[in-house]
């Protein structure tokens, strides 16, 4: 099942339970139209309630949060609140709806830019990056990562064809590599199958390059090539023969966005990767990380950095 069908069921099912509640709310006595808002706000206040707690359940692992990122109670809530708009928006509005598409602007001179969505999302994560892409005439393409709940490794080939067809019909060389939580690690797994010749940058968004706790509550092969035990335990297997499998040149090519408030990555200093370029930063959960202003002016800033050809790594035979 794709993504895109799961989250339209999923959304069925909250439109049946607020019409349910709404019902139950008129035999009760309520008006026509408060009827509806108590259905409506029912389910919403569950979206709310499930968003909170990623919050609590991410505190109890989490790192030591730097002095100059901690916050106050007000700045708190306005990231709860971006948060919560941000998973609302992505999970009902641009996922359900959104395919992957490729846009070429012909008189582009920087490398053409893949992006990769995270776990259980789709190509429609990326709504408000693609805006800036287009606004500043960026070619680009979105891919979305299937099955749902596969290997990582297996994600490997799709993204190989993907920027294959994308460098095609951009008529360059090399591509620039945009990956959340995830998706930055299937970057990785790319990189370790096929080489850095394709590969201009990698930059990654809140992705558990160590590994985080909260993946021991989701499901499929890809949820545990990401778990994590412990604050101060070690990463799965799999992601310690990833990083066994890189070299300080491939290292070099990836830049690592990450939050020390992260609501899904903790301990949040999973985010930081050895032998990348670290831009870390507070006050931004994980999803509003690809719908919030700063951090989508570092990433455009990130692509803009990148110079005509970026050293690749040698291919490293035998690797899975």
């Amino acid at each position: 099942m794709s993504s895109r069908l799961l989250l339209r069921l999923v959304l069925l099912a909250q439109v049946l339970i607020a019409c349910a509640i709404a019902a139950g709310a008129a035999r009760a006595g309520a008006g026509p139209w408060q009827a509806v808002a108590i259905g409506v706000m029912s389910v919403v206040l569950v979206r709310l309630a499930i968003n909170m707690n990623n919050f609590v359940m991410s505190r109890r692992v989490a790192s030591h949060t730097p002095p100059q990122y901690q916050l106050g109670p007000a700045a708190a809530v306005r990231m709860l609140g971006e948060e919560f708009g941000a998973s609302m928006l992505v999970s009902s509005w641009h996922m359900p709806r959104a395919r992957p598409h490729t846009r070429i602007h012909p008189d582009c001179r920087t490398p053409p830019v893949l992006l990769l969505h995270g776990y259980g999302c789709n190509s429609g994560y990326w709504a408000y990056l693609t805006a800036r892409l287009n606004a500043a005439g960026i070619s680009h393409a979105t891919l979305d990562l299937e099955p749902l709940t596969g290997d990582i490794d297996g994600f490997a080939d799709a993204i190989e064809e993907g920027a294959t067809r994308l460098l095609r019909a951009a008529g360059a060389q090399q591509v620039i590599v945009v990956g959340h939580s995830m998706g930055g690690l299937a970057a990785r797994a790319w990189l370790r199958r096929h080489g850095g010749a394709q590969a201009a940058r990698v930059i990654t968004l809140g992705t558990p390059h160590h590994g985080t706790c909260l993946a021991a509550f989701g499901i499929g092969v890809n949820a545990a090539q990401m778990r994590r035990a412990g604050v101060d335990g070690p990463a799965c297997a799999w992601l310690r023969e990833l990083a066994a499998h890189e070299d300080a040149a491939t290292r070099a090519c990836i830049t690592s966005i990450y939050t020390h408030h992260d609501n899904i990555v903790a301990p949040q200093t999973s985010g930081h990767l050895e032998g990348a370029r670290n831009l870390e930063l507070g006050g931004v959960g994980h999803v509003a990380l690809g719908r919030n202003r700063r951090v989508l002016a570092l990433v455009m800033d990130e692509i803009g950095r990148v110079p005509t050809a970026c050293p690749a790594p040698p291919v490293l035979h035998g690797a899975a």
